[in-house]
């Protein structure tokens, strides 16, 4: 259970992604409204965008205003999830052998997605728990309605006859009479509001249960990829984490430019140089940083080549490759691997 120290971690980080927030706009598109002030907001954040929570929780309120007369509507825009509104922490979720697996995933990436790891996983006698102390700040009634929605749909879409969970709670108010209805409805299972933390339970026996998408190939690249993802994540800052994931995606390309990034960014690159200057640092040393940090990661996974990992940092040839290693660490990539 996080400490104080974690509680302060999480008030200063957590966020959601642009990823996410597209939720809201297939529920808009769901419900055949325009609104085109709040689908602006929501275009004008990328996937891999970092969104305060306040400012998710505002634009549901703002959603679910227009329609009034809709019960529970955070269940009904939560079961709307696809793995591409969680990015590569869903892709690798979906991808696992079974309902333990997809925990323990979800837990060890989870930071990818809230920005902060806040999950916890125990064994209550013969059921597993996933559960999550109030936020600072709180994502609120809706915003927690939407995430649990969105878990239990996505372990239902992936295990074929997916029973409900045993139990579900949430750290908010009680809701009347006919909301709490729907939530029991929806969940199949006893809810219960104004608990200690957010809570999802499943009897331990489900945890074997297969995933309808296994495939332990792509679990392995997808779990390299978010391995780099949370590598590359600086301390919280979101115009840092944004400029380090632009440089991720960037690299395999051989296009991490100073001008290429200030595209990607929707920055001029004037700006984007000002921004660097703030920090103290050259384009030239967060390359260099961020390709010395990947280089490590990927160093220790056998089944790259050092070929491999030249191209994945954007080298033209592993040459290039061995000379910029040598100069960041004094050493050479091959010994570095035999080393480890």
């Amino acid at each position: 259970m996080p400490n104080e120290m974690g509680q302060s971690r999480m008030a200063s980080a957590m966020r959601v992604t642009g990823a996410w927030v597209q939720l809201l706009v297939d529920w808009l598109d769901q419900e055949h409204l325009a609104a085109p002030e709040l689908r602006a907001a929501v275009a004008s954040r990328a996937a891999d965008d970092a969104v305060p929570t306040p400012l998710w929780t505002d634009w549901l309120r703002k959603a679910v205003a227009l329609r009034p007369d809709h019960i529970a509507p955070g269940l009904a825009i939560g079961a709307l999830v696809q793995p591409r509104h969680v990015g590569v922490l869903g892709y690798l979720v979906a991808s696992v052998g079974n309902l333990g697996e997809a925990a323990l995933a979800y837990r060890r990436y989870e930071r990818l997605f809230y920005g902060v790891d806040i999950a916890d996983t125990v064994m209550t006698g013969n059921e597993m728990e996933i559960r999550w102390p109030p936020s600072d700040p709180p994502l609120g009634h809706l915003g927690d309605s939407v995430a649990i929605a969105a878990l239990v749909t996505f372990v239902r879409r992936q295990i074929e006859g997916a029973p409900p969970p045993s139990f579900v709670a949430f750290v908010n108010p009680p809701v009347d009479a006919a909301e709490h209805a729907e939530f029991e409805r929806f969940f199949g299972c006893p809810v219960r509001f104004g608990d200690t933390h957010t809570r999802v339970r499943f009897p331990a026996a489900y945890l074997t249960m297969p995933m309808r998408q296994a495939d332990p190939g792509l679990r392995a690249v997808l779990d390299r990829q978010a391995q780099a993802l949370l590598l590359a994540q600086p301390q919280p800052d979101d115009f840092d984490r944004a400029l380090q994931q632009v440089m991720l995606r960037l690299l395999p390309d051989g296009n991490a430019s100073l001008r290429r990034a200030a595209k990607e960014l929707h920055l001029s690159v004037r700006t984007l140089q000002r921004r660097l200057d703030a920090r103290e640092q050259t384009w030239q040393q967060l390359l260099d940083q961020t390709r010395k940090q990947l280089a490590r990661q990927y160093l220790g996974d056998r089944s790259l080549s050092l070929g491999d990992i030249a191209l994945l940092l954007g080298f033209s040839e592993q040459s290039a490759f061995n000379r910029a290693f040598r100069r960041w660490t004094g050493d050479t990539p091959r010994r570095v691997r035999a080393a480890a």
